[in-house]
């Protein structure tokens, strides 16, 4: 546990030449903005929270990295997680339509060319997606509704490289945005705020289907019980 994010990415660069591959390390980033300020976390940084999650329970032996800020906010529950991760392989069939409305109840952005992580584009037979918790980007190929060839690519050059089998998908957020989740939302906060709704515009902007800036400080409010971070750890501690 560090005292503040610059140590954390320190140690974490150290760590990864002192272990040689042998021992995975885990940086959990701390979100940037501050408890209720109106911006969110960079996507960047999203998605290697939400990496970091999704290995966790499956690491047997690592080193995690956290600051001590990072170990207070709630995380999404541990079901939740596993739930709304799947996988892309070669062959599998895919209805185009199907996937983009999946995509975007996952918090993805549909955009007309993929940048950064949590987006997405279709065009045509193409889809080209950013996986969150991945640093490389992806392009799916279709040949009717079967998946025939997956291929990493530069989003700076929009160019295809290699061919992979498969690709995991992690949601875009660490909370839930469809109907359901909203509906939690709304009920939690009326519990907990009293006042004038309509003058509230979190409240108002999430349910219009909209995630504000600053929505991630209220992640508590998108689940019935939310999980603390150390419920991501294995039995023993990381160390």
């Amino acid at each position: 546990v560090t005292s503040y994010d610059q140590h954390a990415y320190r140690l974490d660069e150290d760590l990864r030449v002192l272990a040689c591959r042998s021992l995975p390390v885990v940086l959990f980033p701390n979100q940037t903005p501050l408890p209720y300020d109106p911006f969110s976390p960079h996507q960047e940084i999203l998605s290697e929270r939400l990496g970091a999650l999704y290995r966790l329970p499956d690491l047997a032996r690592a080193v995690l990295l956290i600051t001590a800020d990072a170990l207070i906010p709630s995380m999404p529950p541990r079901q939740w997680l596993d739930a709304r991760a799947f996988m892309l392989k070669v062959g599998d069939k895919l209805n185009p339509q199907a996937f983009r409305a999946r995509l975007v109840a996952a918090g993805y952005s549909s955009v007309s060319e993929v940048q950064t992580q949590g987006e997405f584009a279709v065009r045509g037979a193409l889809i080209d997606l950013f996986p969150m918790g991945s640093r490389t980007a992806y392009r799916v190929d279709l040949f009717d509704d079967e998946i025939e060839t997956l291929r990493t690519f530069d989003p700076e050059t929009q160019r295809s490289a290699d061919k992979v089998m498969e690709i995991r998908l992690l949601p875009a957020r660490e909370f839930p945005t469809d109907k359901e989740g909203i509906d939690t939302f709304r009920r939690r906060y009326r519990a907990y705020f009293c006042g004038a709704l309509r003058r509230s515009r979190i409240y108002a902007e999430v349910s219009k289907q909209l995630m504000p800036g600053g929505i991630a400080s209220y992640l508590p409010l998108f689940f019935h019980a939310p999980a603390p971070q150390h419920a991501y750890q294995p039995t023993p501690p990381l160390l």
